[in-house]
């Protein structure tokens, strides 16, 4: 999915020089240098300016090249996500009959593409979780995290996830329409009962029928150029200071949790340059910010520091699992549970910049962890 020709801009660029992009890439000087003459005859505009006693740099077509590039590839990622997803369970399903395959909609988050790599991992190593493979293991010893152990002598099974990344109410609404077992998707925390996002959420949600399962809890806030050159430190500022804003598409949890914020603070979101302009991912918003097109939008701090930018923390939100009451005895989603509560993954999750779990693994009780779920009729 990616020219080769823009791997070499991008060496030249971060490195100054052809010689030492050249050695970045594990490349010879006359392999580049010719790659670089041959493109830029092929397209008919100089890619990189030599200046005598200067350093080599990208000419503007060949910054916008690499720029745009960068932009597609990080709006297409969700497809390229879903893609990979859908290959690698097709090859689960039919070379490993151990394998326990569990679908998950789920707004887009740096964790779970972790907790997918981090599941196959663990499914390759003798001592890694066991999923119960016959009806007489209990729910309680999964939500303890402790290996159930099958007397029959069962083999032990492999848990793959097959994520689908979706806007947290199209996710909902998968796991409703029976397209999934699990849906992930986000909140603000300290909302109220009158709310955005109780108005969002609350008419997907059935008590007796869905059950909450702890995740993690993460910071968004604002992605903006290294040093912030706009000084942008609230929502607020983006209107004082007249900044360009990159918006997240409606159906998005990041899009209910900026106009939850919005309310909070009394900003009209049609006073935010840009608030019409969205993108599919906090990944395509960083690059949209890192590539000049606007000046901030809001993100995970994960998405800030992949792209080189600066992250102004605003909130803390929960990330959540939720699946049909019905579905907690199938054997994957009792060993996804057992997966969530090592101490292996509640550490993994604590290197991603602004993540911490929380009550990761826990079947947790809707009204404790969605305050604003009245269940008075």
């Amino acid at each position: 999915m990616r020219n080769p020709l823009i791997d070499l801009l991008q060496a030249v660029s971060s490195q100054g020089s052809i010689s030492a992009g050249a050695r970045a890439l594990g490349l010879s000087y006359r392999h580049v240098w010719g790659e670089l003459k041959r493109w830029e005859n092929e397209l008919g505009h100089e890619l990189v300016l030599w200046e005598k006693g200067q350093s080599a740099r990208l000419s503007d077509f060949g910054n916008k090249l690499m720029w745009a590039e960068r932009q597609a590839q990080a709006r297409l990622a969700p497809q390229i996500e879903a893609l990979r997803a859908e290959l690698e369970r097709s090859y689960a399903l039919a070379f490993d009959d151990r394998v326990q395959v569990v679908t998950l909609y789920a707004s887009h988050d740096a964790a779970l593409s972790n907790l997918r790599e981090f599941a196959l991992q663990a499914g390759g190593q003798t001592q890694s979780i066991s999923i119960a493979t016959h009806a007489g293991s209990t729910r309680a010893a999964a939500l303890k995290g402790s290996k159930t152990v099958d007397k029959t002598s069962q083999p032990t099974q492999r848990l793959h996830l097959d994520i689908r990344f979706t806007g947290s109410v199209d996710a909902i609404r998968a796991l409703n329409e029976g397209r999934c077992v699990m849906a992930g998707f986000h909140t603000l925390a300290g909302t109220g009962k009158k709310s955005l996002t109780a108005r969002t959420y609350k008419p997907l949600l059935q008590p007796g029928q869905h059950k909450i399962i702890g995740f993690a809890q993460r910071t968004q806030g604002l992605l903006v150029a290294r040093g912030n050159p706009l000084g942008l430190h609230s929502l607020q500022d983006l209107v004082t200071r007249a900044a360009h804003f990159a918006n997240r598409s409606l159906g998005s949890g990041t899009r209910v949790v900026l106009d939850e914020l919005l309310a909070q603070c009394g900003v009209a979101g049609a006073d935010i340059q840009g608030y019409q302009r969205t993108e599919p991912s906090h990944a395509a918003v960083a690059q949209a910010v890192a590539a000049g097109q606007c000046d901030a939008g809001l993100g995970i701090a994960a998405a800030a520091q992949h792209a080189g930018l600066d992250f102004v923390p605003l909130a803390e939100e929960r990330y959540h699992l939720v699946c049909l009451k019905s579905a907690l005895g199938q054997p994957g989603i009792e060993g996804l549970l057992q997966l969530l509560q090592t101490p292996a993954w509640q550490g993994a999750i604590t290197q991603i910049p602004g993540y911490s779990a929380a009550q990761s693994g826990e079947v947790l009780s809707m009204r404790q962890v969605l305050p604003w779920w009245d269940f008075a009729r």
